[in-house]
């Protein structure tokens, strides 16, 4: 933004190439389409896998919980009789 401003030889140069690279990336990305939705795919299987494995710290929160609580004895229990 700064370098549109500025009347200076080298700020004009800078922009110049500032607007260079935006017109290269635009044309990288329209001719290449199956990146673009490799990128796309890469990030929805990346979200899926966020949600596994905050459900996965869930069940190991419960069962770090059911571990604390105390447990029903099994087993013969002579005083039953």
């Amino acid at each position: 933004m700064l370098s549109s401003v500025l009347n200076s030889t080298p700020a004009v140069q800078v922009n110049i190439q500032i607007v260079r690279i935006f017109t290269r990336l635009r044309k990288l990305l329209s001719e290449h389409t199956e990146l673009k939705l490799e990128i796309a795919d890469i990030k929805k299987h990346l979200q899926n896998h966020d949600k596994n494995i905050e459900l996965v710290f869930a069940y190991l929160d419960e069962l770090i919980e059911k571990k604390n609580t105390p447990r029903k004895q099994i087993g013969f229990k002579p005083e039953d009789l």
